[in-house]
């Protein structure tokens, strides 16, 4: 090939790395982190609230997701396509949009305050939640964050991905990440439960993300259990998100000081 030849396709390659699998609205430039994180209701102090009330409290509710019948299997994930991911995977992976504990309860669970809290207006934290590619899977699968709060979209993979985000309410987005694009910052600045995000590149990575305007949030783990903790007495609808199962909310009271305990359960049925 000769230099000229090399120069021009060189120039022409890294044209489609920059518009690859993002472009539309996905052109958006990065922008600084000045919001941000509490990675699902985990992460250290209640951030301090104003408006009409004592926005912040001492009750708390608190509880577990079950799972009634039998689970299903988990999919095969075919990463032939993309060396890179089948190497990094050399048992095979398989899907993750129902996990089921040894205890019987459900993974993956987003629980939150859907009402009760209006007229209540809360700072936005100050570091952003954290989403990373790796291995060719998001992590973590399902989180939530504050309206306003930045979201850091990383790439630890040395293979091309791109931010699919079908936002509803929010603006979405979708733009490009080749190998050499490590980090990426996005904010959504309206409530939304929830927002998926996917990659085009490859087709069985997706996550979750749920944007509510208040800190009462939680997901479910290893052992399925969720903690809403300081909360202001008041009467709230208490809602449990899932990708396969749907939704299910209950109604419950707390006073100053109270702990509640709930428990929600999907069925596979």
């Amino acid at each position: 090939m000769s230099f000229k030849k090399a120069i021009s396709f060189s120039a022409m390659l890294l044209l489609v790395l920059a518009t690859a699998c993002g472009g539309g609205e996905g052109g958006s430039t990065s922008r600084p982190s000045t919001a941000a994180s509490s990675q699902a209701a985990d992460a250290g102090a209640t951030p301090a609230a104003t408006g009409g009330g004592d926005a912040m409290g001492t009750a708390s509710v608190t509880g577990s997701v079950q799972f009634e019948g039998e689970a299903p299997r988990a999919k095969k994930i075919r990463m032939d396509a993309d060396p890179f991911c089948s190497k990094r995977h050399p048992k095979g992976a398989t899907t993750e949009n129902v996990l089921v504990n040894e205890n019987g309860t459900l993974r993956n669970v987003f629980i939150y305050v859907k009402t009760g809290l209006e007229g209540n207006t809360y700072p936005v934290p100050d570091t952003p939640i954290t989403l990373d590619q790796n291995g060719c899977r998001y992590e973590p699968h399902v989180q939530g964050m504050l309206v306003g709060q930045s979201i850091k979209i990383l790439n630890s993979d040395d293979t091309l991905h791109n931010i699919n985000a079908q936002a509803k309410n929010n603006k979405p987005f979708n733009r490009a990440m080749p190998k050499y694009l490590k980090e990426v910052d996005e904010t959504f600045t309206e409530p939304e439960v929830m927002v998926r995000i996917k990659c085009d590149v490859h087709s069985w990575m997706a996550t979750y993300v749920g944007v509510v305007a208040n800190p009462f949030f939680s997901v479910t783990g290893e052992d399925g259990s969720f903690d809403l903790s300081d909360l202001p007495e008041g009467t709230y609808t208490i809602e449990a998100w899932h990708e396969k199962y749907g939704t299910q909310t209950q109604e419950v009271t707390v006073g100053d000081g109270d702990s509640q305990e709930i428990s929600f359960t999907f069925s596979a049925s």
